[in-house]
């Protein structure tokens, strides 16, 4: 038995109460905090199962100042016991929201490839070198761009979060890709490179925040929207290609060859019984079905997420593959429904989807099944960014607590990031549980776009919005 089965051991019913009792003269379950004893478990067993020596006991309340944050942009974050950070780039030139990011290219990066969710006047996506942090501009003219994702086939895919006319645009060569400028109305590309752009309208248009990629194109994505008078929230979708892609294909050398120029769009509706006709309010977990959305290309897919009366979820978030699925061959992604804290107490959401096999889930024929996996809390809320961990298998999550309190004052807390264990043996799909491990010391920023590199050792993080009001990007690593 690995040190690691023994630690989730440990964490079942029986050992937790043999773990409890085992000090004692006898049984003491009566008056005990059943739930507390679990998180002491998860703490004094950091080492084995998260490969950290001591988790963030609580989340900061410190908000530094600007100097201070200037001078030494690790001040920023608090981190567990064991893990230490470097600045990538703390760049004046560094957009002040910089939100998803992917490392680029797949081998041997040297790049960070980056979204920064302003307006249309600002930088969209920019480059950071790795070594030395220095910043180039590929895009302007974007509407809040958000997801940043490197493809199978050699490219870079960013999206727009901008309600119904979201757009995601899809680029080749990054880094030989300079001052391209985007007109969102006209759909075109300006600047030398222009070329090196292109809208991938085939997969519709909404509020792009999570973007799955599968290595035979598929996509699965999310529309960050929230409920309201009765209209279900933000809806989830799969794409699938006219063209398959074949991982054991070179990358692409031009842009017509990406499985993104033309496919098929599903939205997902849960709810099996009686023919599929069980959907409605109170079936958002368990199987159902994915409809096809007629005429697809170019369309506002959240006006047709509420003609197709498509399962709603409240401002769906970042998604993660789970890369041990997919070693095996099979689909299964997790990803975040936000919530709102401040006026609901609506804590928010990681799921977890499966959707059968990679030719299943490509020829439409699994029955994609919807469950929770991690279920917010007054310390653990409003779940954003997610990253599966190679090599451990655990998810990081990152939070976007309001900056404002029920009463409207200041929150009396900043943000964490928590590192959650993979779904044990036992009956549930629940993670089976978490711990913090980065706090920040800046109460109006948050992290996002957190991701690992392929080892699972360096985890990059943004602190969005921070006081100095530039980006910073850092590099986290010291697991064990």
């Amino acid at each position: 038995m690995t040190i690691r089965n023994f630690a989730l051991g440990l964490l079942s019913l029986s050992a937790v109460c043999a773990s409890a009792w085992s000090a004692s003269a006898g049984p003491r379950f009566e008056g005990e905090d059943f739930g507390a004893l679990r998180d002491q478990l998860l703490t004094s067993h950091a080492m084995q199962l998260f490969g950290i020596v001591q988790p963030v006991g609580s989340a900061s309340t410190r908000s530094i100042k600007a100097a201070e944050a200037e001078a030494n942009p690790l001040a920023l974050v608090t981190l567990a016991r064991g893990l230490n950070a470097k600045v990538v780039s703390a760049s004046a030139d560094l957009g002040a929201n910089i939100d998803m990011m992917t490392l680029f290219p797949a081998e041997n990066p040297t790049h960070i490839i980056a979204c920064n969710e302003q307006g249309t006047s600002q930088p969209a996506v920019q480059r950071i070198r790795l070594s030395g942090g220095s910043v180039e501009t590929i895009l302007t003219g974007m509407q809040s761009c958000d997801p940043a994702h490197i493809t199978p086939w050699g490219t870079v895919v960013v999206g727009e979060e901008a309600g119904g006319s979201g757009t995601l645009l899809e680029i080749i060569d990054p880094l030989a890709t300079t001052g391209v400028s985007y007109d969102r109305a006209a759909g075109t590309f300006s600047g030398a490179d222009a070329a090196n752009v292109v809208e991938r309208t085939a997969v519709g248009h909404l509020s792009f925040e999570g973007v799955a990629v599968y290595p035979n194109g598929v996509l699965y994505y999310g529309d960050e929207n929230r409920p309201s008078r009765g209209t279900p929230g933000g809806a989830y979708f799969k794409f699938i290609p006219d063209n398959p892609w074949d991982p054991g294909y070179l990358p692409i050398t031009d842009l017509s060859q990406s499985p993104l120029a033309s496919g098929s769009v599903y939205g997902l509706r849960l709810g099996k019984r009686s023919g599929d006709t069980d959907y409605g309010q109170g079936s958002n977990t368990g199987r159902g079905v994915w409809v096809e959305v007629e005429n697809a290309d170019d369309a506002n897919l959240r006006a047709v997420a509420a003609e197709l009366k498509l399962t709603g979820y409240y401002r769906p978030e970042d998604l993660s593959a789970d890369q041990r699925a997919l070693a095996e061959g099979n689909v299964r992604f997790c990803g975040n429904n936000t919530g709102n804290e401040e006026d609901d107490q609506n804590w928010g959401e990681t799921i977890c989807v499966t959707d059968g096999t990679l030719e299943e889930a490509l020829a439409n024929l699994a029955t994609p099944d919807m469950q929770l996996f991690v279920i917010g809390s007054q310390q653990q809320t409003m779940m954003d960014n997610i990253a599966y961990q190679p090599g451990r298998g655990n998810w990081v999550i990152q939070e976007d607590r309001d900056s404002v309190g029920l009463s409207g004052g200041p929150y009396p807390f900043n943000n964490s990031i928590w590192l959650c264990l993979e779904d044990g043996a036992d009956p549930d799909t629940l993670s089976e549980g978490c711990l913090r491990i980065v706090t920040l010391n800046d109460l109006n920023a948050e992290s996002t776009g957190g991701f690992f590199d392929a080892s699972g050792g360096h985890y990059y993080f943004s602190v969005q919005h921070n006081v100095t009001g530039h980006g910073v990007i850092l590099d986290v690593t010291g697991w064990r």
